[in-house]
């Protein structure tokens, strides 16, 4: 046979990776083409058609706003949904996710008005509903495409939208039943009260941040002191304290608590004597430079003592002002005698039930004082601090003022400081018929909360909350179809026939049509009050509020859309959801059904930026999802929340987004490597049973299962963090590290149809195969496009990933003896590759191919155990040879488990083979191949042949 060594090219005798998986993901470019062909293909219809018949899961979204674009938190919540419903369908689940849109309420109504550059009075409330329709379909589009550009799978086509009439049917429905029960009622009584927005707001629609407020201490002059025994000769005063001086025109008592004790002490200068608590004095002389040591005082009192007392109103206002108690009078703040305003506080409301006092008004929707509380009248309450506060101090009333720093509740949309006012409004009882009660031991019993901190982060709130507040006075929201009688002196009411009937009308034409028609066209024919027989009735104005529209959701989407009972599966939104939307689903759930809305409920923290700051324009730490998708592609969004801890705040920045693609090049290369290492492998032909495969090859198939297992249990348990861990390490650690480092030479230069080489591609198809469909869930579209690749069985026809199920570990597979054989060898590995990187690094080698390991021992345990892998320790150790020598003793044993047993490295015996690089003593023996060691030159006998 003719010498051909110089005329052939061993490298094409290789059998080196081939693939069009490209190694640049270009996700940016890839990702809508991908969407765009899963919209004509139906996939959706296809996975929704798989699902027929099989057990339900049911992910309840929680409706975001429909008022402008995405933000990055809006991001984080629909990835987490996604994933999970996307697991579960893999699973096996009849995963519907039909997600919706609030399109009611402040949010929309607010948003709107700022871009129109006008306030709600400008408009006639049917154009502004009109326009406010429009402008949350608008955002419904916008929000819609901005969401499946992230790759989320759901019911788009056919969303729950709460404008929608038929929606709107269940929220009147709703009402009408929790009416029917008795737990609806009408009541003056102080609300959280946006001036700037002009309307009530629920516990949820307030948020607390610092505001600076005056800190004033004043005096209210004691009309009978000679009750306690006290001077008639001198002015007493009762010393109150408040950070809201606005509210004293509407004070009607000063609240003491029973079981303190209250002193007076006299000032000569002025000839007063004042009360407060004992434990207040030292507080206030450490403040108040004319408290002195000197000071006289006529003793202590108890708190019922001073209930005896009465006093002038600050501004004259009344006389015979009572002395009450009340057991939220504390020491921690003031005088122990607390400001009482039943038109402006809860518990001072309260109070005033208890004791039949006076609920007064003066400030008008605006926050401005009426004639009533002249003379003030006509000035915003904020504004109007100083003023009175000026007054009390010409009056010689003031004792001390200052300014303090504090947390004070806000509108949520408007960002406004907000007042506490007395007004007729709907409200729903939270204790009617034990619904306190029942929401607590719902809450207790029949809810998985994650993480459980939620358990108690709700439960607390809904042990101190007042009733639901259901009326709001704004134009762009579902009416309550209240009626104002005439027969009844123009009271409010509610009629359940009423509502039902409203609903009706409103479930054909939309609830536009409260406003639209006259109210003998809205009544049942014939209707009449049933508490006077008039027939004289008024339309009312206010619209409910929008926690109920979402509120009832569960009414609306598991009756009319779903035919499904309750509960949900999950509910998945942010941590302030406790106040928000699992609250109100809750308080309505119980009311009308006796069951929670829900089996799990799972909370996520925010959106923070790299130091842990929240993102805000101000601050210019706002990062938005179309940058990060126009730039790297949705698919790093997704893996940034799926490598996230949701159970806090979650960070991201530009460091932490260079982190991730660094991560998905490491996922993606171990992809490709094995895409390309797969290339002529056909699943078919080649596949090589269990028990033929090399030792090795079983090793990494007991990896592939314990990863399988491992993924599988993180989602169930919604561990996305673990998930993303346990798949970087396998492809990181068991993949790149180990198994497919070794593997090279044997796919490289074994000869292509080798059991060898088919046994290391049977188990690469495999991993390929799991690693394609555990990372669909996260990686959507990145294993749509690895599965484009994939070498695919005849019988299969797999038109995309999110159809297939999720992969099944054959339990031959598992095995605990390997894992633990292996565990040794892998060691030993360690201390192997570290010694090498010790010569490579001190220039001595460049390749370990170039060395030859010596193992020593004195350990008959360890020689016997490296014995019987003596053929395959080179390849292990990607070493040309591996000695093992039985000695007498050691110089540098390795560990304590190796204290017997050392590692010399040396220059490999032979020369370098030049095809597979391995140093080999017979290379040049064979005249034809003069370069090439035995192994190579028999392989490429074979293909030149």
């Amino acid at each position: 046979m003719e010498n051909t060594s110089n005329k052939t090219d061993y490298q094409k005798t290789l059998n080196l990776p081939q693939t069009d998986f490209a190694m640049k993901a270009g996700l940016a470019q890839k990702e809508p083409q991908m969407l765009a062909r899963w919209q004509k293909d139906g996939l959706y219809k296809d996975i929704r058609q798989k699902s027929k018949g099989a057990t339900p899961f049911i992910l309840h979204d929680g409706p975001p706003y429909a008022n402008g674009h995405i933000h990055i938190g809006h991001a984080l919540n629909k990835i987490l949904k996604d994933m999970i419903v996307k697991y579960k369908t893999m699973k096996g689940f009849d995963a519907l996710y039909i997600p919706g849109w609030d399109c009611h309420g402040l949010p929309i109504e607010h948003q709107l008005l700022k871009d129109l550059k006008a306030s709600k009075s400008d408009y006639d409330t049917l154009v502004f509903r009109k326009k406010a329709h429009e402008y949350a379909m608008k955002f419904v589009d916008v929000q819609r495409e901005e969401f499946k550009r992230l790759g989320i799978f759901g019911q788009w086509d056919d969303p729950y939208l709460t404008l929608s009439p038929h929606y709107e049917y269940w929220i009147l429905k709703s009402l009408a039943q929790l009416t029917q029960k008795g737990y609806v009622y009408r009541s003056l009584k102080p609300v959280n009260w946006c001036f700037s927005c002009e309307t009530a707001l629920a516990e949820a629609e307030v948020e607390h941040e610092n505001k600076e407020s005056p800190a004033v201490y004043v005096k209210f002059q004691v009309e009978n002191p000679e009750v306690l025994n006290l001077p008639t000769d001198k002015k007493v005063f009762l010393l109150i304290w408040t950070t809201t001086p606005w509210t004293l025109l509407a004070n009607v008592a000063v609240a003491v608590n029973l079981n303190f004790k209250y002193a007076t002490l006299e000032f000569k200068e002025s000839n007063e004597i004042l009360i407060a608590e004992v434990g207040s004095w030292p507080i206030l002389k450490d403040k108040v430079k004319k408290i002195h040591d000197e000071s006289i005082t006529y003793g202590t009192f108890k708190g019922s003592d001073l209930t005896k007392l009465t006093y002038v109103h600050p501004f004259g206002k009344r006389g015979h002002c009572p002395v009450v108690t009340a057991d939220y009078v504390t020491k921690e703040d003031g005088t122990g005698l607390v400001h009482t305003a039943p038109g402006h506080g809860q518990d001072d409301f309260q109070t005033g039930l208890r004791y039949n006092l006076p609920i007064l008004m003066s400030v008008n929707g605006k926050g401005v004082f009426t004639e009533e509380g002249a003379p003030f009248n006509g000035q915003f309450v904020f504004k109007a601090n100083e003023p009175i506060i000026a007054n009390l101090k010409d009056r010689g009333l003031l004792f001390e003022a200052a300014k303090i720093t504090h947390s004070y509740p806000h509108c949520w949309r408007c960002k406004n400081p907000i007042i506490f006012r007395a007004t007729e409004q709907w409200f729903l009882s939270i204790e009617h018929d034990n619904l306190r009660s029942q929401l607590r031991e719902v809450i207790e019993d029949e809810v998985e909360w994650i993480p459980s901190a939620g358990r108690e982060r709700i439960l607390g709130m809904v042990n101190t909350r007042p009733d639901w507040c259901l009326s709001r006075q704004r134009l762009w929201g579902v009416p309550i179809p209240a009626l104002d009688c005439q027969g009844c002196k123009g009271q409010q009411k509610l009629f359940v026939e009423v509502i039902e009937h409203v609903a009706t009308l409103v479930k054909k034409h939309g609830s536009d049509i409260w406003f639209e028609k006259d109210l003998k066209e809205l009544l049942p024919k014939g209707f009449k009050c049933p508490d006077c027989g008039s027939q004289d009735f008024q339309k009312t104005q206010d619209i409910l509020d929008v926690w109920f529209d979402s509120g009832v959701s569960h009414q609306a989407v598991f009756h009319e859309t779903i035919k499904s009972p309750l509960p949900a599966d999950l509910y998945l939104e942010g941590s302030d959801q406790h106040r928000g939307w699992f609250q109100s689903s809750l308080i309505a759930s119980v009311a009308i059904d006796k069951k929670a809305p829900y089996k799990q409920v799972l909370t996520h923290g925010f959106v923070v930026d790299g130091a842990g700051r929240k993102m805000s324009k101000s601050l210019g730490n706002v990062i938005k999802p179309q940058e990060i998708i126009d730039t790297y592609g949705a698919d790093i969004l997704r893996l940034w929340v799926a490598s996230s801890s949701y159970n806090e705040d979650v960070r991201l920045s530009k460091e932490i987004v260079d982190r991730l693609v660094d991560a998905y090049r490491k996922i993606r290369n171990t992809l490709r490597y094995l895409l390309g290492n797969l290339h002529g492998f056909q699943a078919d032909k080649h596949i090589v049973e269990y028990k033929q495969l090399m030792e090795l090859d079983r090793w990494a198939l007991n990896r592939l299962a314990c990863t399988i297992e491992a993924v599988d249990l993180a989602f169930e348990q919604y561990d996305f963090v673990q998930v993303f861990k346990t798949v970087y390490s396998f492809c990181n650690e068991d993949l790149s590290s180990i198994y497919l480092d070794i593997l090279k030479d044997r796919l490289y230069t074994f000869p292509a149809q080798s059991k060898e080489r088919l046994s290391a591609q049977t188990v690469l198809y495999y991993i390929l195969d799991a690693l394609t469909r555990i990372l669909a869930p996260v990686l959507s579209f990145t294993a749509e496009e690895t599965l484009e690749f994939s070498p695919q069985r005849s019988s299969e026809s797999l038109s995309s990933v999110h159809i297939l199920p999720w992969p099944l570990v054959d339990k031959n597979w598992i095995s605990g003896d390997l894992e633990e054989k292996f565990k040794v060898l892998l060691d030993m590995r360690g201390f192997v590759m570290k010694a090498l990187d010790e010569q490579r690094k001190s220039g001595k080698i460049g390749s370990g191919l170039q060395t030859k390991v010596v193992i020593l021992t004195t350990s008959d345990r360890d020689y016997q155990y490296f014995s019987s892998f003596k053929e395959t320790l080179a390849s292990i150790f990607i070493v040309s040879q591996v000695e093992l020598k039985q000695v007498a003793s050691v110089t540098l044993a390795l560990s304590d488990y190796f204290s017997q047993t050392e590692v010399q490295i040396y220059p490999a015996d032979g020369i370098k083979c030049g095809r597979c690089w391995n140093w080999r003593t017979d290379v040049g023996q064979w005249a034809v191949h003069p370069a090439l060691c035995a192994r190579c030159t028999k392989v490429v006998e074979q293909i030149i042949v």
